[in-house]
């Protein structure tokens, strides 16, 4: 069967209720048939559930789909895409080890990196997106014991070329950590490119509609158990009502993605050639300087686009001011489309430098591209940019 149809019929166990649509499992617990069950459980001689800080059907069900989608041997959900990432990290990573990861990453995986696993004596290097082989190659230690990116980045939409890690990851032996939210499992495969893990905050995309929060890693059997260890008693689960929402949002994902990318790569060729928009960043479009790789690696462009208006914030303002359609959030991934300023809300902690290295200046805008209709949404941006360029004008004036 194709993955699409194996999105829609994977489910967890029909109940003697012969339930067509799987049940939500709001329970803490659950019981033992006998005191030696119980023992057998414990002692992972018995597969089943016992606690739902550890298992739940709901989860398990979500898990088993995002595994079939990206060709993994197991996953591990847990209560936001944060907590998946820095799951994937600190339950392989030890005192002493060293990180390779991409410098573009979203503000709180760079914190992750530079404030949390730093004070346990983890060091970490960073290397541009662009960097050649030789320049990856050349950050990796004899202690690096992770190469960890996301492919596209965010916001700058980035791409690295997994490939190519792939081959520095057989001669080092370091574990390949791919953040994989932006193309979903729809558009890119991580896994089939040589990454040993494959990381999703499910609250984008895999939700789809901006209503609950997941988190996800998939990938090798025995890294997995190590991640699942860890998550087992420190306790980042996935509720079971938001894992029945995530795993009903996939029978969908491959019908939305297409709409996705199909709105995105629209919008962004109107943007590219609009006059007062300085640039236009999409992966898809001949004008991105990783476009011939994003055609190699990806099935499509993804749903986010990221412009630079002249003007600064002041421009910013008055070309949100100006929209009529989409939300102003600091999230993504949603049916609606949403705009936000990188530079004041999601990487806003980063240092001057360090959003300078990440191309993030003033007048950057991401565009989570939505669901509606192209012309509505092509229109609005098109009114908005020429309407906030009178205005900065005018103050100018």
């Amino acid at each position: 069967m194709k993955k699409q149809t194996k999105a829609i019929r994977t489910q967890a166990r029909q109940s003697q209720n012969r339930e067509h649509s799987v049940p939500l499992y709001l329970t803490s617990s659950f019981t033992f048939e006998s005191a030696e069950q119980g023992k057998a459980l414990f002692e992972e001689t018995e597969e089943g559930n016992i606690y739902s800080r550890f298992s739940n059907p709901n989860v398990t069900e979500f898990v088993d789909k995002v595994c079939m989608l990206e060709n993994a041997e197991e996953g591990i959900a847990t209560g936001t895409g944060m907590a998946a990432v820095f799951a994937s990290m600190a339950a392989l990573l030890k005192s002493g080890d060293h990180i390779v990861a991409c410098r573009a990453l979203f503000g709180s995986a760079h914190q992750v990196i530079t404030q949390i696993l730093s004070k346990w004596g983890i060091t970490h290097t960073y290397v541009d997106a662009s960097a050649t082989e030789a320049e990856w190659e050349a950050a990796i230690q004899p202690i690096t014991r992770m190469v960890y990116l996301e492919t596209p980045s965010n916001p700058g939409l980035e791409l690295v070329d997994l490939t190519m890690l792939a081959r520095l990851k057989v001669k080092y032996g370091f574990i390949l950590n791919v953040d994989n939210c932006f193309a979903t499992p729809i558009l890119q495969t991580p896994i089939d490119l040589g990454a040993d893990l494959s990381v999703h905050s499910a609250t984008k995309y895999m939700d789809g509609q901006g209503r609950v929060l997941g988190g996800i890693v998939v990938g090798r059997a025995d890294l997995i158990q190590q991640i699942r260890f860890f998550a087992r008693h420190t306790g980042p689960s996935l509720s079971p009502f938001n894992a029945w929402v995530l795993s009903k949002s996939l029978e969908t994902l491959d019908l939305r993605m297409e709409r996705h990318c199909r709105n995105a790569l629209q919008l962004a060729e109107a943007l590219d050639a609009h006059t007062d928009v300085e640039r236009a960043l999409y992966p898809f479009l001949p004008s991105h300087p990783q476009y011939e790789l994003a055609k190699r690696q990806m099935s499509a462009g993804g749903a986010i686009v990221t412009i630079e208006l002249a003007g600064g914030f002041e421009r910013v303002k008055a070309f949100f001011d100006a929209l009529t359609i989409p939300s102003l959030s600091s999230n993504l991934g949603d049916s609606r489309t949403i705009v936000t300023n990188p530079n004041t809300t999601t990487h806003a902690k980063l240092k001057p430098d360090e959003k300078a290295a990440l191309g993030i200046t003033p007048g950057l805008i991401r565009i989570s591209v939505g669901l509606e209709a192209i012309e509505d949404l092509i229109a609005d941006f098109t009114q908005a940019v020429e309407k906030s360029a009178e205005v900065v004008k005018e103050q100018v004036a």
